[in-house]
């Protein structure tokens, strides 16, 4: 019985074939190929490759002659016959992203869909959705940005991030907000207990029973709070009185609080009673970049795992759950470990915006 002579490989290309084979995202028929091109190689007769690679004698005997020829680009497959597309992706992508992405005002709407497109185009909605994918173009996507304007935008920025990665020696730092407008929402039945299959489930209707506010003061090196307080509402009277509770829960020591720039906490009866109090200093995050006050962390742990899905009968009930779980949080509370440096953060806000800028 005749045997077929063993292939001949170009140099290097047996550690190529064999990585196509072990790659785990080549195609299956292409590692297939390379598989019979490797037996070939090594002098397996034919007969025993198609049985070897699940395949047939004539489809080995097609990729080692398809390999004689070409070397490793004849395992490619060629292109197929038929006739070329018709649909110019540059045209619906010049389509898409003209004025702004912002289809004609006559249509009524904000957006494109790929329905409104292909008819735009007399193309088929398919088409229109394919090429979006294909590009990555979502007009039904919309995100956010904020850029601060503040004239002392990098000043502040470097004194806050200081006093968080390095902290004035015997003195402690303090991270103050407020939570305002916190609603006491009653559902309207009982819910649905956790199920195997099934979540928690509960109405999608509610009774307001009215709202809190809530003051809290994160201390950065422990990750506590140190000091927390409902109020009705979230005026200077009420922040005066919650930084004197926060001056309380740390006497006798440099005190430096980091706040945003909410109007009230720069009230005059507010710097009156910094004037008398010289161990208290506070330090304001820039415009728009309350995101750098810690304590909006912990804000946002509160709200998922306490308020968002509680069920509060009056204000007072859902003054005494934020209680609880602030003191069950504080038995478990590690500090926040904060890794942007000032300069990593200045870096971005000033990075040269350009046509392909995210926000």
């Amino acid at each position: 019985m005749y045997v077929a002579s063993a292939l001949e490989l170009r140099d290097g290309d047996r550690e190529r074939l064999r990585a196509v084979t072990r790659s785990t995202t080549a195609s299956a028929g292409l590692v297939q190929r390379a598989r019979i091109v490797l037996l070939a190689s090594d002098g397996v007769p034919n007969t025993e490759i198609a049985a070897r690679t699940g395949s047939t004698r004539p489809t080995v005997l097609k990729w080692r002659g398809r390999y004689e020829h070409a070397g490793i680009v004849g395992l490619g497959d060629l292109p197929r016959p038929g006739r070329a597309p018709e649909i110019d992706e540059v045209s619906v992508l010049a389509e898409t992203l003209a004025d702004k992405g912002k289809p004609p005002a006559e249509l009524g709407v904000t957006h494109w869909s790929s329905r409104l497109m292909a008819t735009r185009l007399g193309i088929s909605f398919a088409t229109v959705a394919r090429i979006w994918r294909k590009w990555n173009i979502q007009p039904h996507r919309i995100e956010t940005f904020k850029f601060s304007t503040d004239p002392e935008l990098e000043p502040k920025i470097r004194d806050v991030v200081g006093l968080y990665l390095n902290p004035p020696a015997n003195a402690v730092v303090v991270s103050v907000d407020e939570k305002s407008q916190i609603q006491a929402l009653d559902r309207t039945q009982l819910a649905l207990p956790l199920r195997p299959g099934l979540p928690e489930r509960q109405t999608h209707d509610y009774v307001r029973h009215g709202t809190t506010t809530l003051f809290a003061a994160l201390e950065v090196a422990t990750g506590r709070i140190s000091a927390d307080a409902c109020y009705p509402r979230h005026s200077n009277v009420e922040f005066l009185a919650f930084l004197k509770r926060v001056a309380k829960a740390h006497p006798r020591v440099k005190l430096h609080i980091v706040v945003d720039n909410y109007a009230t906490h720069k009230h005059p009866e507010i710097q009156k009673w910094l004037d008398k109090n010289t161990r208290i200093t506070l330090h304001f995050t820039p415009t728009s970049c309350s995101w750098l006050n810690m304590v909006e962390i912990f804000f946002g742990i509160i709200t998922r795992q306490a308020i968002r899905r509680g069920t509060f009968t009056s204000v007072s009930n859902l003054e005494t759950a934020i209680r609880d779980f602030i003191d069950a949080y504080n038995d478990r509370a590690k500090p926040f470990t904060w890794t942007a440096t000032d300069d990593d953060i200045i870096t971005k806000i000033n990075r040269k915006i350009t046509s392909d800028t995210r926000h």
